[in-house]
């Protein structure tokens, strides 16, 4: 999912856990209040079929129910919407779901198997250019017979199950929802542990407990208000005038490589995170980088470590490969292909493509996301090193920011990428498919077959060597140049409790986790 979609990897480590002793047993007096969560995540649509980005989802994922979920840290789905899941016959193509009984919509109409086929079938139909219908690549046709909803896949697909669990499995009311194309205003009518009772885009969500939920879940949480910031620096502002109980997504780096773990005051949630950062590129033929031999020039001119240390004061972690480290298949397959900054090859290949140069070229970034700006500005010195390129910087507002790249309107992008789900999958066909959500018209028959024939395999090491391969074919073609890997960070006051399982590697946004002590 984009950070897009951005969520994160391996086990969640806390650094400091200040003040947690037998008096958290009392009860609390904050019982009614609510918590307020700050992140500079916006979201893109209301709507499940219109919006594929981590802002979005984090936002579904206590609105709306799934037929699958994610436990805390868990590897596999567990049923929340179905009572039971499971692929019938040996071919991994025929996905069975019971839907729960007693579910219903806040009209207080009951949920049955026709809203699960509607919500998958309106996703597939409508296709909006950033939604997230290509992540249901592989559905075919869904069927329904009483409470059993059957998924009927082109093609084996073992990570199917995955999908069911994230926004692109979102479930609506039929009744509420256009079939042809995405509700306006700024109702919800989902069947998550939440209520969303008031929305204003950009600033603030009010979520209420759903005291109808029904799921996965053995009770809801605290009322949470999510407020939405412009920039990180607003965020930190925020937070250290105490105005949100817990931060995340995305805080400055100078102030994440400040954080101490014996701060009385706060609580530092530190972990692994399989988040990414790409710089994607136009291989149209309209556009100045449609050449290979222009786009593998660029890649020699990246200098990851120096975005690391001057950019990011040390909180990311250079990534020399589509996917990153933690996860099946994990390659330094640009490293091994351009192992250092170098402005002799790089010119050297524009020599061989004929080019004039400066090359001249559009670079967009989201603005407000993180340190997009500062390190655009950065990669705009690395890649005119030598003269060889002449790169046009520009900033946008999020959703202007989707639209843009989804219509090819620019050559080179740097955008975020936080894994659906824990599979390598989740870093294949969406990025470097042929319908790859990052638009940027790259299309390998030999990559997509890779990617189809990986999905064949239960046992997911056994796709390992797949996606590999892809690997060492996305550095030859370079769609994109890999950045980064990001460490997460989530910091709350001392009196909130249950941070520390807010996100990880299953992508699930977990706000009735929060609560006060």
């Amino acid at each position: 999912m984009r950070s897009v979609r951005m969520r994160i990897l391996a086990t969640l480590v806390v650094l400091a856990v200040v003040g947690i002793g037998g008096w958290q047993l009392l009860p609390s007096q904050n019982n009614n209040k609510t918590i307020t969560v700050g992140t500079t995540d916006a979201v893109t649509s209301l709507d499940p079929a219109g919006a594929y980005d981590a802002g979005s989802w984090a936002l579904f994922n206590n609105v709306f129910q799934t037929l699958l979920t994610f436990a805390p840290g868990g590897a596999q789905p567990v049923p929340d919407a179905a009572k039971s899941c499971d692929f019938t016959g040996s071919g991994l193509r025929t996905y069975r779901c019971v839907v729960r009984d007693g579910i219903t919509f806040p009209s207080g109409r009951a949920m049955t198997a026709e809203d699960v086929k509607y919500s998958f079938d309106r996703v597939k139909k409508i296709n909006s250019d950033v939604g997230p219908a290509s992540l249901l690549s592989t559905l075919g046709s869904v069927t329904v017979s009483g409470r059993t909803v059957t998924f009927h896949l082109s093609s084996p697909d073992a990570t199917f199950p995955f999908k069911l669990a994230t926004g692109a499995g979102a479930i609506v009311d039929k009744d509420k929802y256009p079939a042809d194309g995405l509700r306006g205003g700024d109702a919800v009518d989902g069947t998550g542990p939440y209520t969303l009772t008031s929305y204003t885009k950009d600033k603030q969500a009010t979520l209420a407990p759903n005291s109808r939920y029904k799921g996965e879940l053995s009770g809801t949480g605290r009322p949470v208000e999510l407020r939405y910031y412009a920039d990180s620096a607003k965020l930190a502002s925020a937070y250290q005038a105490k105005q949100v109980d817990v931060a995340t997504r995305t805080l400055p780096p100078a102030m994440v490589s400040k954080l101490s773990p014996s701060d009385p005051d706060q609580r530092v949630l530190e972990s692994d995170s399989s988040e990414t950062r790409n710089l994607y590129l136009n291989t149209r033929k309209t556009s100045p980088l449609h050449d290979v031999l222009v786009r593998r020039a660029l890649a020699w001119l990246v200098n990851r470590e120096d975005l690391a240390a001057s950019v990011y004061d040390g909180t990311v972690q250079p990534l020399y490969s589509l996917i990153p480290s933690g996860l099946t298949g994990h390659t330094t397959s640009f490293f091994d292909t351009y192992p250092t900054q170098s402005v002799a090859k790089a010119k050297a290949l524009l020599e061989q493509a004929g080019v004039s140069t400066p090359v001249e070229f559009s670079f967009g970034y989201g603005i407000g996301h993180g340190a997009g700006a500062e390190e655009a500005a950065a990669l705009k010195k690395q890649l005119e090193a030598g003269g060889l390129f002449k790169v046009d910087v520009k900033g946008y507002e999020w959703t202007d920011f989707q639209k843009s790249w989804a219509q090819g309107k620019m050559d080179a992008w740097a955008v975020g990428w936080v894994a659906d789900y824990p599979d390598p999958d989740t870093f294949g066909s969406s990025l470097v498919g042929s319908d790859s959500v990052m638009s940027t018209g790259y299309s390998n028959k030999a990559v997509d077959n890779l990617l189809r024939d990986s999905q064949q395999y239960a046992d997911r090491s056994r796709a390992e060597e797949y996606f590999r391969t892809v690997q060492t074919d996305v550095a030859n073609d370079v769609p994109l140049i890999p950045l980064w890997q990001r460490t997460d960070y989530v910091l709350s006051s001392e009196d909130v409790g249950g941070a520390q399982y807010l996100t990880d590697s299953t992508g699930v946004f977990r706000l009735w986790n929060l609560n006060w002590i």
